[in-house]
């Protein structure tokens, strides 16, 4: 029996491919634990009786955690840096590192936003892998190269939050363990080449990066907490039934892109019908501006609009997807071999976006421009295509063939029976 330490940020995105590993390793008789900002997100996907160590640390709300809506490009990139993930780390750091102490871990997991997590392994001699629930990091890594004064900028960045929380002595990338690298997804969506250059440079050394180290797992598929009054008996089987969703963390921005996603599916309605996740009630906002009635609005035979879906089983019923190209999002889509829309914001979105476009499984648009008919465009086109069909299909496959949670689990345990035992810091 082995100990994992999960490291992760308050973020769903990035805990929910990690629940499925979690529960697998449980599942074989390993102890597991989790260190996180946010323990209360954690029991909430994990479980209530999932152990938690609390870490503080900032979220993404509140006056002072809340992205400006408008932040695009590199002003994006420093703010999720500077004002998020390095105070993330530093705050961290302390509860990982008693959390380690007390739990005795194995093997330490590290989500690749939660630097505190393989930096303090690191200082404390405990092998550690890299939980990457996005590809696009390793894309991002590899586009440095064009780019010298970001990578720069960064490697400054990681050098000194080395020096503050980890071993100075150091040199692993904290988004690259050198141990082991788990990948939720795999090349037929993100290519081939992807990673092969990933980790080389960062924090000033120069090396063969963290490819041969990259497991390929696929998406990490576990049941989650879902409420149970989805109206299932309002789905026509006679229509397409199309999803539109933003995730989690992108209702600030969603209004406009809701409401003409909307406009263009109610237009459609002798043949498509649509189920529209709006957290924050957005439309409901826009539907009392447009003098509309929103109760009518949102309970027609036509359009659904809910806070939230069951998206896991939705998604075994529904012939397209709308989204923001978040990486679960479309991972999860694609395991049902759904095509989709994408219209990405910001961060890993239009990374990941164009992975689906180049797999062939969707179609791109402009978040902030497009409109109804051309959204339409799209939505028919994923639609009755079979080309887009035929590549999610493809991509459905080889998901399946990588293993997910289980494959991923079999990696850390390999960790966890190669690694020495551990020296005193």
């Amino acid at each position: 029996m082995s100990g994992f330490l999960f490291v992760v940020p308050p973020l769903v995105g990035h805990i929910n491919p990690t629940v499925g590993v979690a529960a697998e390793l449980t599942a074989r008789g390993h102890r597991v634990a989790w260190a996180s900002a946010d323990p209360g997100l954690v029991r909430r996907l994990a479980g209530n009786e999932a152990v938690v160590f609390p870490c503080a640390g900032p979220v993404l709300t509140g006056e002072d955690g809340v992205r400006p809506a408008e932040l695009r490009g590199p002003e994006a990139l420093k703010f999720l840096w500077e004002r998020f993930l390095v105070p993330l780390a530093e705050a961290m750091a302390p509860g990982v590192r008693a959390a380690i102490g007390e739990f005795g871990p194995d093997v330490v997991v590290a989500d690749q936003q939660a630097f505190a997590g393989g930096l303090v392994a690191e200082r404390l001699r405990v092998p550690w892998a890299t939980s990457s629930t996005t590809s696009a990091e390793f894309t991002f890594a590899e586009a440095l190269a064009g780019m010298p004064k970001v990578a720069d900028w960064l490697d400054t960045l990681l050098h000194e939050l080395r020096g503050r929380i980890g071993d100075p002595s150091g040199t692993a990338d904290p988004r690259f363990s050198p141990h082991l690298v788990l990948a939720f997804s795999t090349p037929e969506l993100v290519g081939s080449g992807a990673g092969a250059g990933a980790g080389a440079g960062a924090t000033g050394e120069v090396g063969a990066g963290s490819g041969d180290r990259i497991r390929w797992v696929g998406p990490s598929m576990a049941p989650r907490p879902a409420a149970a009054d989805f109206p299932w008996t309002w789905l026509d089987p006679s229509r397409a039934t199309v999803l539109v969703t933003l995730g989690t963390a992108n209702t600030d921005v969603g209004a406009r892109f809701l409401a003409e996603c909307r406009d263009a599916l109610r237009s459609r309605a002798d043949r498509v019908q649509a189920v529209i996740v709006d957290p924050t009630n957005v439309l409901g906002a826009q539907a009392d501006l447009d003098d509309l009635n929103d109760m009518d609005d949102k309970d027609d035979k036509d359009v659904l609009i809910r806070s939230s879906v069951p998206q896991l089983p939705l998604l075994e019923r529904v012939d397209a997807v709308v989204c923001h190209a978040g990486h679960n999002t479309v991972c999860e889509a694609l395991w049902h071999g759904v095509p989709l829309v994408v219209a990405p914001i910001r961060d890993d979105q239009p990374v990941v976006a164009g992975q689906v476009v180049d797999a062939g499984a969707g179609i791109r648009v402009r978040f902030g421009r497009v409109t109804a008919p051309k959204l339409g465009a799209a939505i028919d086109a994923v639609l009755h295509e079979p080309g887009y069909r035929a590549a999610a299909g493809r991509i459905r496959t080889a998901f399946r063939a990588a293993g997910g949670a289980r494959a991923a689990a079999a990696h850390l345990e390999e960790l966890a029976g190669a690694t020495p035992s551990k020296e005193a810091p």
